[in-house]
């Protein structure tokens, strides 16, 4: 066992998949996440996205790759015989973990591209997903400039600054008991009997997001006194986190997370 696993059994040891009993009950199906109702309230915790600082480019992701299968640089995604990208359009974008790109990019708030592209930051009836910008989009497909928010996961930045906040929020700090549930989709697993679900402290919840069994953030992670919890589904660009008005508040107010109130999925 590498030195990753030893320490996460030791911070966050598995426990049974009954801890997740009262998430079933409360939200039904957990297979891409538990989608929790307000508790009293909540607000989603948008993931970040990225655009280069010299703006961006004329080419979208599909067409760029296009381009790459007509010189030969790219191969065709042939499984079983079926090519995947016929007639399929790149979109751009990922499935899971996530982070600052590096040099020359800077963080694109979803309402700075609002107010750009005419979209709303989510459209009303919808949640924070692949549907959201088609003005900003060519064809479908992102432009080369600009990095679209992941799939599933939370970006490190955004989770580490998530963890800090519920940390100021939780009854015992650093040192509240906490429970995270990653579902198998998240692990490539088939076995939807076995949940993955281990428990230690908030204070320790950043190693979560390194977790060597999934490239994703936990698919829920709460308060062992469930004053809080939070779902990061697996086909959506944000976290919905319930809990009570005060931590709501300073997750809309805080200057490193963007957040918005959807009324219609409170």
């Amino acid at each position: 066992m590498s030195e990753e696993s030893n320490l996460m059994s030791s911070l966050w040891p598995l426990v049974p998949s009954g801890a997740t009993d009262w998430l079933l009950e409360l939200c039904g199906d957990g297979i891409t996440g538990f989608m929790p109702p307000a508790m009293p309230d909540a607000v989603w915790v948008l993931n970040a996205m990225y655009e280069h600082n010299q703006g961006p480019a004329d080419v979208s992701y599909h067409e760029y790759h296009q381009a790459r299968l007509a010189d030969g640089s790219a191969q065709p995604d042939i499984v079983g015989g079926i090519d995947f990208d016929d007639g399929c359009i790149a979109r751009g974008g990922g499935l899971g973990r996530a982070q600052h790109p590096g040099p020359g990019w800077r963080r694109l708030r979803w309402a700075e591209l609002a107010r750009r592209s005419g979209d709303p930051v989510v459209p009303d009836g919808l949640m924070p997903s692949y549907r959201c910008f088609p003005s900003a989009r060519k064809k479908g497909s992102w432009l080369l400039g600009m990095v679209p928010p992941t799939e599933g996961s939370l970006d490190r930045e955004t989770f580490n600054r998530l963890i800090a906040v519920l940390t100021q929020f939780s009854p015992a700090g650093p040192g509240t008991r906490c429970l995270a549930y990653y579902n198998p989709m998240t692990l490539g697993a088939v076995d939807y009997d076995n949940l993955h679900v281990r428990t230690g402290r908030i204070g320790d919840a950043e190693i979560l997001y390194d977790q060597s069994e999934a490239d994703f953030s936990p698919s829920n992670l709460w308060a062992d006194d469930r004053s809080w919890v939070l779902c990061t589904d697996y086909d959506l660009w944000a976290t919905k986190v319930a809990g009570p008005p005060a931590l709501i508040d300073a997750l809309l107010n805080d200057s490193e997370i963007e957040a918005v109130r959807l009324p219609w999925a409170h």
